[in-house]
């Protein structure tokens, strides 16, 4: 069982460095290393008890590893498109599109490599399949860690929630993506207020160029027709990013209350980000998500 220990030492490092602060990228690194490590000694005791089933079981994981790059090509190329169709072409909608076509061109290096042969192109499409099992390996603890992000309660009392803008739909109107924001944040309220607190909620966004208010203001206003109470409400009306929208609102609640706790409340697929962005910013608080169309978790 020995073959076990680092593992269960990695398992233990990422207990404790979550417990201390969940909102750290090491986190995910630390749990996907503990799983590589677990996976390894497993096939190494299979291996070593010379039975069938070892070398079944690492042609099983090849065969599954090569399976789940052709699934996850086809998922990202279809998303993206989807993406497209329906976001436009923003950059940030080409991301699961160009990760689908930068996977295809690695797997078309290294099938020529192997056919070629030659020691230049074995080099470099060895470099390549190097980078993108790094890159992989980088964006799979991400997006595993970010799912079990958005899973962990928050349990302590909150002085704040900060609801986080995006953009407005005609220049005025709160669109769904942020309407589902809203409402997580009114949840979190009403929990919180349920504990015996008095939380104030803060809207955060400023007014882009194509808007005709800011989106602070639309965020309210949407929150008052819905039948939150306006005296509960703060208004952040300068931020035009997502750090912004933190560093402003932090500025709004250290000067009300230096000590203060906070809920901030963004889209699901935005959470970790978010949490990432909170802690350089020295946030005192966590992030939560609210739920979001399946498609846009690839962009994350």
């Amino acid at each position: 069982m020995l073959v076990y220990a680092p593992a269960a030492l990695l398992l233990l490092v990422f207990c404790v460095s979550v417990l201390h602060d969940r909102r750290k990228f090491s986190n995910a690194v630390v749990l996907g290393l503990a799983v590589l490590c677990a996976l390894a000694a497993w096939l190494y005791e299979l291996i070593r008890s010379e039975s069938a089933s070892g070398v079944v079981a690492a042609w099983s994981l090849l065969v599954v590893g090569a399976v789940a790059v052709l699934l996850l090509t086809y998922f990202l190329f279809v998303n993206g498109v989807r993406m497209l169709r329906k976001e436009g072409r923003s950059p940030s909608n080409l991301l699961s599109l160009a990760a689908a076509l930068a996977i295809v061109g690695v797997v078309a290096l290294l099938v020529a490599a192997v056919v070629v042969r030659t020691p230049v192109l074995t080099g470099v499409a060895a470099a390549a399949g190097g980078l993108a099992l790094y890159f992989s390996f980088l964006f799979l603890c991400f997006v595993c860690y970010a799912f079990l992000y958005g899973r962990l309660r928050v349990r302590r009392k909150a002085d704040f929630v900060v609801v986080l803008g995006s953009g407005l739909i005609g220049g005025s109107t709160v669109p769904p993506l942020l309407a589902s924001r809203l409402k997580r944040g009114q949840a979190v309220h009403a929990r919180l207020a349920r504990r015996g607190g008095s939380p104030v909620l803060i809207t955060s966004g400023g007014q882009g160029p194509d808007e005709d208010l800011p989106e602070s203001h639309a965020m309210a206003d949407h929150l008052v027709a819905e039948g939150f109470p306006a005296h509960l409400i703060e208004r952040e009306d300068r931020s035009t990013t997502t750090e912004e929208n933190l560093r402003f609102s932090k500025a709004i609640m250290e000067k009300a209350k230096p000590d203060y706790r906070c809920v901030v409340v963004t889209n699901n697929y935005h959470a970790f980000r978010a949490a990432l962005t909170a802690r350089r910013v020295r946030i005192r608080g966590q992030v939560v998500g609210s739920p979001t169309a399946a498609y846009f978790w690839p962009n994350a």
